[in-house]
C-alpha cells in the first residue's frame, strides 16, 4: 500500500519542525544504544565463550550485515517512500529491542547472538535512514544543523554501551537488557512523529531508481563521499576500546574497564555530538560538501596521529581521541543533507537507505579486517590504512562542491530529478 497520510501543511524550519527535530533526535539516541551493546560487551563475552577476534568481529559485523540487508530490501521496494515513516521507524525500534533482549536472554555462544545482531540491523535499517528522511522533510535552510544533530544522536546512542559496559564489567547480561529497554522507550514514541511539508509522495513501486542515482553525477559523488566516510567511522567505533587499552599495555600500564569505557564514551561520543552541532552550523553557511570535505581531512589525519601516538601517554592520547570523535562524525550528516538536494523529492527516502545500504556494507570490511591487520602486523598500521578512506572521500566532496553553486547558500530550491 501507498504512503498516502497528507503532509502537514506547517511552514518548514519552524517551530513545529524543531519540535520534530527533538523527537527524532530522542529515539535516535534510545533506539542505536542496541547497536554496539554486544560489541561493548566483547572483552566478558570473550572470557565466557572463549573466542578470538574473528568471532568477537562478528558480533558487530553481523548488526553491519543486518543493516545492509534490511536497508537494500528497503530501498529495493521503496518501502520508506510507500510506508508511513513513523510506523516504520516504531517497527524498526521495537524489533532491535527484542531481538537485544533475546541476545541477553537466549544466547549460550557467538552463533547465537550473532544471528541475532543481524536481526538487530535489519531492524535499525528501519529506524536510521528513515529517521532522516523525516528531518529531511522538514527542515531547507537548517537541514545541514537538524541532519547533523541527529547524527550526533546516533554517536551518543551507539557510544553510550560502552559507558554501561564499562560500568558494569562482567555483567554483560544487564549491560544489554539495559540497552534493550531504552529502544523499547523509543518504540513507544513514535505516534508523536510527524512528517513535514518538503517531500512529494512516492508514486509507488519504482526499482529503476536504486540505477538511476548513480547515473547523476551529484548523487553519484555524495555516495562516493560517504563511502569513503564509512571507511573509517565504524571501525574506529568499533574497535576504540580495544585501541586504548593495547595503546596502555604498549606502555605497561593495565586499562580499567570503567576507564576505558569513559573515555570512549568522552571521546567519540559527546565530542562527537559536539562535532556533528559544529559541521552543521558551518556546513548551512558555507557549503555542506565544502564542511563534510573539510571534516574529512582532520579525521583522516586523526587516523594518521593515532598511529604515531600508538604507545604514548594518555595526555597526548585523550585529546586526539576527543579531536578524532569530533571530526570522525562531524561529516556524516553532510552527505544526507547533500543527498537530499539533489534526487527526485518522491524517492528520498530511498536515496537515503540505499545510500547507508552501501556505506555499512564498506564498514564489514574495515570492521573485521582493522584487528585482523593488527595482529598479523601493528595497531600502528592498522589505524593508519583507515585514513585512506577520509582523504579519499573528500576529493569527492570538493568536487560536489563544484557542482552545486547553492551548495554555499542553502535555500529550499527545487530538486533536480535523479
Amino acid at each position: 500500500m501507498l504512503y498516502c497520510r497528507a503532509v502537514t501543511e506547517a511552514p518548514p524550519d519552524g517551530r513545529r519542525a524543531t519540535g520534530q527535530l527533538a523527537l527524532v533526535c530522542v529515539i535516535s539516541v534510545l533506539a542505536l544504544t542496541t547497536w554496539f551493546s554486544a560489541t561493548a560487551a566483547a572483552p566478558a563475552l570473550r572470557r565466557e565463550w572463549s573466542i578470538g577476534p574473528a568471532a568477537e568481529a562478528l558480533l558487530t559485523v553481523g548488526v553491519q550485515l543486518g543493516f545492509v540487508l534490511g536497508a537494500l530490501a528497503s530501498a529495493a521496494t521503496n518501502l520508506p517512500d510507500r510506508v508511513h515513516p513513523p510506523r516504520l521507524i516504531g517497527i524498526g525500534a521495537a524489533l532491535a529491542a527484542a531481538a537485544t533482549t533475546a541476545t541477553a536472554t537466549l544466547a549460550d555462544g557467538p552463533v547465537t547472538a550473532v544471528v541475532l545482531r543481524v536481526v538487530t540491523g535489519v531492524a535499525l535499517a528501519l529506524v536510521y535512514p528513515v529517521g532522516m528522511k523525516v528531518l529531511v522533510s522538514w527542515f531547507a535552510v537548517r537541514r545541514g544543523l537538524a541532519v547533523s544533530l541527529m547524527v550526533g544522536s546516533l554517536a551518543l546512542g551507539s557510544i553510550f554501551p560502552q559507558l554501561v559496559s564499562g560500568a558494569l564489567a562482567q555483567s554483560w547480561r544487564p549491560a544489554l537488557l539495559i540497552t534493550a529497554g531504552l529502544a523499547a522507550v523509543a518504540s513507544l514514541l513514535h505516534p508523536w512523529l510527524r512528517v513535514g511539508p518538503l517531500l512529494d509522495r512516492s508514486e509507488g513501486f519504482r526499482p529503476g531508481v536504486l540505477v538511476e542515482l548513480w547515473r547523476q553525477p551529484a548523487p553519484r559523488l555524495a555516495n562516493l563521499g560517504y563511502l569513503g566516510h564509512m571507511w573509517e567511522l565504524y571501525a574506529v567505533w568499533a574497535w576504540a576500546p580495544a585501541f586504548l587499552v593495547a595503546s596502555l599495555a604498549a606502555r605497561g600500564q593495565e586499562a580499567q574497564s570503567a576507564t576505558v569505557g569513559l573515555v570512549v564514551f568522552v571521546a567519540f561520543g559527546v565530542c562527537g555530538l559536539l562535532g556533528c552541532v559544529v559541521a552543521g552550523w558551518v556546513g548551512d553557511r558555507i557549503g555542506r560538501a565544502r564542511a563534510a570535505a573539510a571534516a574529512m581531512v582532520v579525521s583522516g589525519l586523526c587516523c594518521l596521529g593515532a598511529a604515531l601516538a600508538f604507545g604514548g601517554p594518555l595526555w597526548l592520547l585523550v585529546p586526539l581521541l576527543m579531536v578524532w570523535g569530533a571530526s570522525v562524525i562531524a561529516d556524516s550528516a553532510m552527505f544526507s543533507a547533500c543527498l537530499g538536494t539533489v534526487v527526485d523529492r518522491r524517492y528520498v527516502g530511498t536515496a537515503l537507505t540505499l545510500q547507508t545500504a552501501l556505506g555499512f556494507l564498506l564498514t564489514m570490511v574495515t570492521i573485521q579486517g582493522l584487528p585482523l591487520v593488527a595482529e598479523a602486523t601493528s595497531w600502528r598500521l592498522a589505524v593508519g590504512l583507515l585514513a585512506v578512506g577520509p582523504l579519499l572521500g573528500s576529493l569527492a566532496m570538493v568536487r560536489l562542491h563544484r557542482l552545486l553553486p547553492q551548495d554555499a547558500a542553502p535555500a529550499p530550491a527545487p530538486r533536480r530529478p535523479v
